[in-house]
């Protein structure tokens, strides 16, 4: 597998029982805490080996840092909280690569194994199924008001939460329940990976709007006018391939095309089968939501 779907990680064969899952991610602090900053960092580039189905087992740390503007207590803080990410995933971080820049940057390279038939991929979607969301939305514009000071690290809590937690038990419940495609939701938003889904299986979405859980505070927030630019990036992209129902305002349009770290997996599964991936979800300690169906005509369809 490589880039024509444009799937979560690229997936290489070894053998008729065993391929090789593989994925990099890194990106500029998200939070002030240089440990937690490790902790979502590790957790989001582990999150595509899970999208995928598959098992993580090792990583490198990729790092850039200001060496002569921080401290080096700062960088060991930040591979401290990777560490014990890694650590809780089971994975073995076998070393990295440092260079020194003038804003610090950390991610990981990960590598997992996956037997061939039981990929998850993002084609795969029919005409039918359920959408299934695994993490509320928010991330991108809670931590762009924590760095205007339009909320507190209290309010800011939720999303570092739902950051820092690993993919793991949601994949292992879709990997129960043999859903018909998956993804994960992060720097393009939900309308940008479902899009990804969509047109890689070559059908549309119907979305309802009221049934995506969001953070405490996003609505709020989206309405003064407070999201990143990614986020407005992304929904100027997607403009086109959306059919929006009357009366719903720009500012919820943009909640759903925010820019997410670390977020949820999206997943779509036959209907008969959804009762029992959100049971199988909470069995394992994870959560969902049914936030709509897929549907034979193209583009995405929001309503209320």
């Amino acid at each position: 597998m490589g880039f024509d779907t444009s799937d979560d990680a690229g997936v290489y064969r070894l053998s008729a029982d065993l391929a090789l899952v593989q994925t990099v991610d890194f990106f500029t602090p998200i939070v002030d805490d240089p440990y937690t900053f490790g902790q979502i960092a590790a957790a989001n580039s582990l999150s595509d080996i899970y999208a995928m189905g598959a098992k993580p087992l090792t990583a490198l740390n990729i790092v850039a840092f200001p060496i002569d503007a921080l401290s080096g207590d700062v960088l060991l803080e930040i591979l401290r909280g990777g560490a014990h990410k890694a650590e809780e995933a089971g994975v073995a971080i076998l070393g990295g690569h440092t260079v020194d820049d003038c804003e610090p940057k950390f991610g990981m390279a990960v590598t997992g194994t996956v037997h061939p038939d039981r990929i998850l991929r993002n084609a795969g979607a029919r005409i039918g199924d359920r959408l299934v969301l695994t993490k509320p939305i928010g991330t991108g514009i809670l931590s762009t008001a924590a760095k205007r000071d339009r909320i507190d690290q209290d309010a800011l809590a939720e999303a570092i939460g739902w950051m820092s937690t690993l993919n793991d038990r949601a994949a292992a419940a879709a990997i129960e329940v043999q859903v018909d495609a998956c993804t994960d939701v992060t720097g393009f938003g939900l309308l940008g990976h479902l899009w990804e889904m969509l047109r890689a299986s070559g059908v549309g979405a119907l979305l309802a709007f009221d049934s995506v859980p969001l953070m405490e505070l996003v609505h709020v927030l989206a309405r003064e006018g407070i999201a990143p630019g990614g986020t407005r990036r992304n929904l100027k992209f997607l403009r086109e391939q959306l059919k929006v129902v009357p009366g719903l305002p720009d500012e919820d349009l943009l909640i759903l095309a925010d820019a997410q770290t670390s977020g949820g997996l999206l997943m779509a599964v036959d209907p008969a089968k959804c009762d029992f991936l959100l049971q199988a979800l909470q069995r394992n300690g994870a959560q969902g939501w049914d936030i709509g169906e897929i549907v034979g005509e193209p583009g995405i369809s929001i309503t209320l």
